[in-house]
């Protein structure tokens, strides 16, 4: 398409859109019966025509052979009698005898002949039963039908069409006045549908303006089952999401500054403490050294808790690498990081099971349910984990969780009475649930083997490793 044609039709896609939705229907319904009226108009004209030159065709045949059967067809044709004379008088007779070399031709009534020639010669000699045709003459058109009279004889009846084209002139122009009224009503009925039809579309457009200009979420009213109350209904499932994500995000702003606050509180008066006592020179250096501890364990704890923060406030990874991940590396990995920092033990049974997914993901989700019970278990204690057909399971011997708190541990902020006490922002199953989510997999809560809290983290995949073919599928998709 060249530059000139595109920009043609960008101009006409434009016009077209810019249009409304009531002016469009509109114009497709005028144009539509518009079309179906000059069909039918056409067809009518078409036909009202042919059936009028046919019945003056059979009327000028059977006038002509009961002329032509009389015996005194050639003492008419000597004495020129007019047609009036024979009963015809709205027809000229002409007489052909082609026995001659030219044929004779002699009119009845004048000496126009109407520019008859080979077809009515052939009708004379019998080449043909008989024929009809329409012939200019004297600035008229007229009507010729020639039948044969005998040996090399033939009779000629000839009428003017000036009648039957003055009635069908006026057909065409009742017809083309019929047509432009019925494209005139037919445009003010396709206004009428479309304005009538299309007022649930404007109530449900002035309402989806009121929410954009108030930001109320509020349902919109469904009336009828139509597709427009379907629209209705799909918006206000649009507008549910909208308003339980809007929920979660002040919520998460709302928590955030609630688990913020305490470790900003316990840092500003560790700072003012430290200035006041290098100005008073007063405070000792084991003293300096607890504060100093304190002051980078409250810095840690806000750091974890803005990474936290950050996790859960993307529905998905900046920069997700999917791979095949052998969970097991990744668990063993985790509890390296974890041994590091807790004094706990690890009981560890695995078997080998690939993922595929996100392995920095995986690893964090493993490391927080790690970092939970070893919180949670007693100094020496023993952490059990589990690998078995997809499903990690990490076993504490901590008191467990109580039913009341159960249903929601993997909330986001939720902590329980005897964790306000413990250093955590309430975070980190929230984000173990959501890689779990993120992978196609699940993650539940109970009491572990050794009596304290357990949890079991499921995702789908395969005990066997990912071929090449895999491999290369994989890294296509």
């Amino acid at each position: 398409m060249s530059n000139g044609d595109k920009t043609t039709g960008s101009a006409w896609t434009g016009l077209h859109y810019r249009r409304s939705l009531a002016s469009r229907v509109t114009l497709l319904t005028t144009v539509a019966v518009g079309f179906a009226v000059s069909v039918v108009a056409f067809a009518a004209y078409a036909t009202v025509r042919t059936q009028t030159i046919n019945s003056l065709d059979e009327s000028l045949r059977s006038r002509a052979n009961q002329a032509a059967s009389r015996d005194t067809l050639d003492v008419l044709a000597e004495q020129r009698i007019p047609s009036w004379a024979l009963g015809a008088a709205d027809v000229k007779i002409i007489f052909i005898n082609a026995s001659t070399n030219p044929a004779f031709l002699q009119s009845a009534d004048t000496s126009d002949t109407f520019g008859l020639g080979r077809t009515e010669i052939r009708v004379a000699r019998g080449l043909e039963e008989d024929s009809a045709r329409t012939v200019y003459a004297a600035g008229e058109r007229w009507r010729v039908v020639a039948v044969n009279a005998g040996e090399d004889q033939a009779l000629v009846l000839a009428q003017s069409l000036e009648s039957t084209d003055r009635m069908l002139d006026r057909l065409g122009l009742v017809m083309l006045l019929f047509g432009i009224a019925g494209m005139i009503i037919a445009g003010l009925a396709g206004w009428a549908v479309a304005r009538n039809g299309l007022r649930p579309v404007r109530r449900l457009t002035a309402s989806v303006e009121a929410i954009a200009r108030t930001q109320r979420l509020e349902p919109i009213p469904i009336e009828g089952s139509d597709e427009v109350a379907r629209l209705a209904s799909a918006f206000n499932e649009m507008l549910r999401a909208l308003a339980a994500s809007q929920h979660r995000q002040r919520q998460l702003v709302a928590d955030a500054g609630h688990e913020l606050r305490t470790p900003l509180t316990s840092l500003r008066t560790n700072l003012d403490l430290l200035v006041q006592a290098d100005a008073q020179a007063g405070l000792s250096a084991e003293s300096r050294a607890e504060l100093l501890d304190d002051v980078r364990g409250q810095i840690n704890e806000m750091t974890t808790l803005i990474g936290d923060l950050v996790e859960l406030a993307r529905e998905e990874p900046v920069t997700p690498t999917v791979e095949p991940v052998e969970l097991t590396a990744v668990v063993q990995q985790a509890i390296t990081r974890v041994r590091r920092r807790a004094d706990i033990e690890f009981n560890v049974r695995m078997a080998p099971w690939w993922v595929t997914g996100d392995a920095d993901a995986l690893e964090r989700a493993v490391t927080n349910l790690l970092d939970n019970a070893a919180k949670w278990s007693p100094a020496g204690g023993t952490v059990t984990v589990t690998l078995h057909e997809g499903t990690l399971m990490v076993g504490d011997e901590g008191p467990g969780i109580a039913l009341q708190d159960l249903p929601h541990v993997f909330e986001r902020f939720y902590r329980s009475t005897e964790s306000r006490s413990m250093p955590g922002s309430g975070l980190g199953l929230s984000i173990v649930r959501s890689v779990a989510e993120r992978h196609g997999g699940i993650v539940r809560a109970g009491t572990g083997p050794g009596g304290g809290a357990g949890f079991w983290f499921s995702v789908p995949g395969s005990s066997v490793p990912p071929t090449d073919n895999d491999r290369e599928v994989l890294v296509g998709s």
